[in-house]
């Protein structure tokens, strides 16, 4: 089986952006005085956050520090280790990962292959985050890291660099382990990550379909297209987590990262993140002409 040795030199994250998500994590200095927010979701899962994209601020939270399960949240980090794989040239978004025995058994949500199959880079990247792939996600994790346990292992290191406290990976798809745990405000971290440090991939998040083996495979965001300024990220779903989504939305110059945890329901998780969206996107601070809140997070350290 191929394995992508993962290098650590200099990859410890910019000051500047540890010194943002040490801001999001006290939210005592971070949380503004703002109208009446809409009431939680009455589920005892329920966790959820509101960051201004351009400075960190907390806008909004309850139980943003309290562990859940993150569900398909999980390939977000996935992702980032893609990401990072192809920016050093470990990779090509041709380079074709393998799909073992043990990754094609992954239970649903999966693309489905042939024994000996196998799936470039770009269009895993989609699978994951578009279709969710369960298997797509298992054949990453041991292309890059050996085998799903040692990439859980990495995930968590990565993360804990990057800002990520309390936040355990066991594998790379977010299928039931009750050892993979985070928090609504980790998510938000690693969401603001994403947007900052990989602006030239991010389009993959905003991304409704795409073709596989002739077929078109939709997603299952549906705030994308639906919610103005929404353009991104993931949801989530295991029984033990309930319904997860992390979004990022733009509109006007002012932007916001927004993760909600526990729904009962996709709808009404989805319209719980638009009223969230809706309510506390307008006190972000705006950002600079033309480039919105990307431009300041872009420079954060670099």
């Amino acid at each position: 089986m191929r394995h992508v040795a993962i290098s650590r030199a200099g990859e410890r994250a910019p000051l500047l952006f540890a010194l943002l998500a040490f801001c999001i994590a006290l939210a005592g200095c971070t949380t503004i005085a703002l109208p009446q927010p809409p009431p939680p979701i009455q589920n005892e899962r329920y966790a959820a956050i509101v960051v201004d994209a351009s400075d960190g601020r907390v806008l909004y939270q309850v139980h943003a520090d309290q562990r859940r399960f993150p569900a398909s949240l999980t390939k977000m980090m996935t992702v980032l280790m893609l990401f990072e794989a192809l920016d050093q040239g470990r990779i090509t978004k041709t380079t074709a990962i393998p799909v073992s025995e043990y990754a094609r058994a992954r239970p649903p949500t999966k693309i489905g292959f042939a024994r000996g199959g196998t799936i470039d880079v770009d269009t895993a990247i989609r699978a994951l985050l578009i279709r969710s792939a369960n298997d797509v996600a298992s054949a990453v994790a041991e292309f890059l890291g050996g085998s799903e346990e040692r990439f859980g292992e990495m995930m968590t290191a990565r993360g804990r660099e990057l800002g990520l406290r309390d936040t355990v990976f066991r594998n790379a798809s977010g299928l039931p382990d009750s050892g993979q745990v985070t928090t609504a405000r980790d998510m938000a971290v690693l969401a603001l990550v994403l947007r900052r440090n990989y602006p030239h991939h991010y389009h993959y998040f905003g991304n409704r379909n795409f073709t596989y083996a002739g077929r078109e495979i939709r997603g299952h965001n549906e705030l994308l297209g639906r919610v103005a300024g929404v353009d991104g990220l993931k949801t989530g779903f295991i029984r033990a987590s309930g319904f997860n989504l992390a979004t990022s939305a733009m509109r006007g110059g002012r932007s916001v990262v927004a993760v909600v945890m526990g729904g009962e329901t996709a709808a009404s998780r989805n319209a719980h993140m638009e009223r969230l969206i809706e309510e506390f996107l307008p006190f972000a601070n705006a950002g600079s002409p033309g480039g919105g809140a990307r431009q300041p997070m872009a420079r954060v350290g670099g």
